[in-house]
């Protein structure tokens, strides 16, 4: 649409009226008759004006033949239409897509006339325990070093037989990928496992990472990535590298990479595509996403980084950009309060109204909370959104089952499915880390809701063969925490139960959650490490499982890291000065005092 309002007001109303395609084609035919009438020159018979060209060739040095010009313009005008059928094979988005990119060249070429800007100075936040956090306890101590040593196998097992690949398979013994990074080699374990590397003191690990960073990573590749997982784990790990270690070269890639994505938020509503070329700049969304929607967990879980990148860099877009999906979503209807997974970029109009607080919407009301601890509690804005967001989930999705276990349903369309996956089970903490600043003295509340899902999902682990947790588990004929599905029995490493673990151990200190954590430790130690590393296993109720052959970057990022610090002292990491990203990338809270944000006063 807003290719084809582009034409001059003195063109003619039939040329106006033109759609993009039979613009094309005109532009075709054209090329292609000027081409022909310029080829047919050189067909023509001999005569005096051909041989005055010839000379007048001649003359000018030039040393084509006649038939040495006659290939040229073959192999010229069949590379226009070669051009031109490309170009018509794409979409009017595509088209549109390449157009704001070749302008966004042009700006940045007109930008690098005055010579690169470096990256403006400003105050580094306070950064308090960022390494030893010794327990003191020598149980406990023993623990955290074995930890470690997990730690160790994973990242010596990548660094020997996936070097440079995103992920790794520990049983063949080679390289890893799957579609969220595309078909480039982006080094995903590397990024996501620095900072897990330097809080355990594995120096020497973190320098190897830090220099195949410098240089290998780059992102001017023609690939396909997902602009939420790039996000948490390639923004987020970088970010989180470059406050823990100072190196400047983390805060340059970093920033690279972002303004790659910014493309992705070209659209009608600047509700972010899910996926972008990194190259070309265009965007779509996942054919399986919902009317070809944008997806509420994805879009809803740009605001931390964003705002870090804003921080550092003096560029208000990215604070914009976050903050305009917020103010969006504000004037929405939400159907009893509940926010819908699935919201149309092009209409603005929400999709199928599924809501869940696990995969598809999870980590938009962890952004939320997040949000306003990451303020230094100034954003009250967020707090309230996430206040009345985890109101209406109570009301609605949270139940209790015939054994006692509180759990959190799914809402499709007007019915509770009373089922909970894994990636659900990280609400426990949330809940504990939202209970302080409740509204209505609701502190209490909060904390035992956090318990009592803490509970149901070490229930879901207890209740396997290998007391691991299976991907999702039901509440209903007769069973209790328990997957039924056999395409839910598996367990690839997941990281949130003890996640959730560790925020209760570190507000309540009850040693169940130490106690908890162990065992998930010791069963991932038995099951699923092997000699190139540690893979998932396809059913945690079978005493003899089968491998997956996928060593996840967020085994290294997350699951290692929670248990880390689950055996740690609370002086590693404290709440207080650092919030953890959904990738457990720690960034630390912004004391503003009187400063605000470039670009914030927009918003107002």
């Amino acid at each position: 649409i807003a290719m084809e309002t582009e034409i001059p007001f003195s063109a003619s109303p039939c040329l106006a009226t033109l759609r993009l395609s039979e613009k094309f084609i005109l532009l075709l035919i054209l090329s292609a008759f000027i081409t022909l009438c310029f080829g047919a020159f050189f067909f023509l018979p001999d005569n005096s004006k051909h041989k005055r060209f010839d000379l007048a060739v001649g003359v000018q040095g030039l040393c084509y033949s006649e038939e040495s010009l006659r290939d040229k313009i073959r192999a010229d005008h069949e590379r226009a239409l070669q051009e031109a059928k490309e170009k018509l094979r794409k979409s009017k988005e595509e088209l549109r897509a390449e157009i704001q990119t070749e302008k966004t060249k042009v700006a940045e070429d007109l930008k690098k006339k005055d010579g690169p800007k470096p990256l403006p100075p400003v105050p580094m936040p306070k950064l308090v325990g960022i390494n030893d956090g010794d327990p003191g306890d020598p149980d406990v101590k023993e623990k955290r070093d074995k930890i470690r040593e997990m730690m160790k196998h994973a990242w010596d097992s990548y660094r020997q037989y996936g070097w440079g690949h995103n992920e790794l398979k520990p049983i063949a013994k080679k390289g890893h990928s799957t579609n969220i990074f595309g078909n480039s080699q982006m080094g995903a374990t590397i990024v996501d496992a620095l900072d897990t590397l330097y809080i355990m003191g594995l120096h020497d690990e973190f320098k190897d990472g830090q220099e195949w960073i410098e240089q290998n990573l780059d992102f001017s590749v023609n690939a396909e990535v997902s602009v939420f997982e790039v996000n948490i784990r390639f923004i987020g790990g970088l970010l989180a590298a470059y406050y823990l270690s100072g190196q400047e070269v983390f805060k340059v890639k970093a920033v690279q990479l972002a303004e790659k994505l910014l493309p992705a938020f070209n659209t009608p509503t600047g509700i972010p595509w899910a996926m972008v070329n990194l190259k070309s700049g265009v965007g779509h969304n996942w054919g399986w996403a919902s009317a070809g929607s944008s997806i509420l967990a994805e879009f809803g879980t740009l605001h931390m980084e964003f705002v870090h990148l804003t921080y550092l860099t003096g560029n208000p877009a990215y604070y914009q950009k976050v903050m305009h999906i917020r103010k969006l979503l504000a004037k929405m209807d939400r159907p009893n309060g509940l926010y819908p997974n699935y919201l149309n970029p092009r209409t603005g109009r929400w999709g199928q109204h599924h809501t869940s607080v696990g995969g598809l919407g999870d980590s938009f009301y962890e952004y939320l909370l997040k949000a306003w601890l990451m303020s230094d509690k100034t954003d009250t804005e967020a707090r309230k959104t996430y206040d009345d967001a985890i109101e209406a989930i109570e009301r609605h999705l949270i139940r209790k089952s015939n054994g006692g276990l509180t759990f959190i349903g799914e809402w499709k369309n007007g019915h509770l499915e009373r089922k909970m996956g894994h990636l659900t089970c990280f609400a426990g903490g949330m809940f504990a880390l939202g209970a302080d600043g409740s509204p209505d003295d609701k502190a209490g509340h909060y904390l035992q809701l956090g318990a009592e899902i803490a509970h149901t999902c070490h229930e879901s682990y207890d209740r396997t063969v290998l007391k691991l947790g299976p991907e999702a588990f039901k509440f209903d004929s007769g069973l209790e925490a328990v997957a039924v599905r056999q395409n839910e029995k598996y367990y690839i490493l997941r990281p949130e139960v003890i996640e959730t673990y560790w925020y209760m151990w570190r507000f309540t200190h009850d040693p169940k959650y130490r106690q908890w954590g162990w065992e998930a430790a010791q069963a991932i130690d038995k099951y699923c490490r092997v000699s190139g590393g540690f893979s998932g296993v396809k059913d945690v109720y079978s005493s003899n499982p089968t491998y997956d052959d996928v060593q996840q970057s967020f085994f290294l990022a997350e699951t290692l890291k929670y248990l880390y610090l689950l055996f740690s002292s609370d002086e590693l990491l404290p709440l207080e000065n650092w919030v953890f990203n959904t990738e457990a990338h720690p960034l630390p809270v912004l004391h503003l005092g009187n400063l605000t944000l470039p670009g914030s006063q927009d918003q107002r």
